[in-house]
């Protein structure tokens, strides 16, 4: 891990920037790591039962499996359409997506309880139209508890991809928004409040969901789709670019990749969530290879190499730069982009921007012909 560039900008205000942004990492990461904590103190009779343990042994024997029997290929699914607000552009129309999720949970230990989650059994997702359509696509998937679409088109400059000439589809992570609980107080908890088994099953699902809808802009005829997410949305970017061979560009940003590696830094999720595994009586290694058949390290990559963008910032505490460099290793070296800001404050983004703007205006046929062979693994 000696490929990082320097971390210091030089001039004292990009410093003093830096730190900055640093600083405000280290509290979003002590507040979340509480928020985890918390909710996981609610799986305790799973954890006294150690049920949650039997759950996540399930999954640690199928660590070597292939990808096509850890992650099950949807069947045709109709996809709901209605209209909504427009982006705020020229010639620009909006269509709220939805469909009842035919997932079905892959541990059969957790079906029941996973299914118990109404909310969830539908899945959401805004689609911005040109009217001379169908375009090239960009999808874009949120952070954790970072769903609101004003939010991810801020963040993302999706107003600029639209008056690009490109779609836009924005995707909603399971238990994020609508998806979530109706008492549950904060957006996204639900992923950990139910065990960490929970938690795998919910990253399977959201690779399922997602891959609905790039079939759904598949049969409208949508010529290209790129795929960029960030933070969790990072990670579910990463983990379907070895998953379904429809995508031609991938760019996870600020991606958790690792996230054993992630969780031993985040205090006090990493004491306790250590304590419910070895009350569950599971150890790291059975934690780490259950875990793993979520993670993208564990299948080769289906876009090209030069199709796979890396985002990752040098002051990130949340997901550390190693996290972003242990995906660029086992994607061959792609293209990587450094900006001096944390996990929450991308300073300087602009040129991130223009990397994966390259992208979108790249065209290969050849590529494109061998995409269209191999649309889904």
């Amino acid at each position: 891990m000696n490929d990082l560039p320097p971390s210091a900008p030089r001039s004292p205000l990009g410093a003093a920037l830096l730190q900055g942004s640093v600083a405000i990492d280290y509290g979003l990461r002590t507040a979340l790591a509480t928020a985890i904590s918390a909710a996981s103190a609610t799986t305790i009779s799973e954890v006294v039962t150690r049920r949650d343990g039997r759950r996540l042994r399930w999954y640690a024997q199928l660590a070597g499996c292939d990808r096509e029997a850890i992650f099950k290929a949807p069947p045709p699914v109709a996809v709901r359409t209605r209209p909504g607000r427009g982006p705020g552009v020229a010639d620009g129309r909006v269509e709220l997506l939805d469909f009842d999720t035919p997932y079905v949970a892959l541990n059969p230990m957790l079906r029941d309880a996973y299914a118990r989650h109404a909310n969830n059994a539908v899945a959401y997702a805004q689609h911005w139209r040109h009217p001379s359509g169908p375009r090239p696509t960009l999808v874009v998937v949120h952070g954790f508890g970072a769903s609101p679409a004003w939010f991810n088109v801020a963040f993302f400059g999706l107003r600029d991809v639209f008056c690009a000439g490109w779609d836009v589809l924005m995707y909603k992570l399971p238990f994020h928004g609508s998806r979530r609980g109706d008492l549950t107080p904060i957006n996204g908890i639900e992923l950990f409040a139910h065990g960490m088994a929970h938690f795998t099953e919910a990253m399977l699902h959201a690779v399922y969901d997602l891959r609905v809808f790039l079939a759904h802009l598949e049969s409208q005829g949508v010529p290209r789709i790129g795929l960029t997410g960030l933070s969790l949305g990072g990670y579910v970017t990463a983990l379907a670019a070895a998953v379904d061979g429809r995508l031609d560009f991938v760019a996870p940003n600020s991606a958790v990749i690792d996230l054993p590696l992630v969780l031993r830094s985040w205090f006090p999720a990493n004491h306790a969530l250590g304590a419910l595994r070895a009350a569950g009586g599971l150890s790291a290694e059975t934690f780490a290879e259950a875990i793993r058949i979520t993670s993208p390290l564990s299948y080769p990559p289906l876009v090209p190499r030069e199709r796979r963008l890396v985002v990752a910032g040098l002051g990130d505490r949340l997901a550390p730069p190693e996290q972003s460099l242990l995906l660029w290793e086992h994607w061959g070296r792609p293209r990587i982009e450094w900006f001096p800001g944390s996990h929450v404050v991308h300073i300087g983004r602009a040129r991130y921007r223009d990397a994966l703007h390259e992208l979108m205006l790249a065209t290969d046929p050849a590529s494109a012909t061998a995409r269209s062979g191999r649309r889904v693994a």
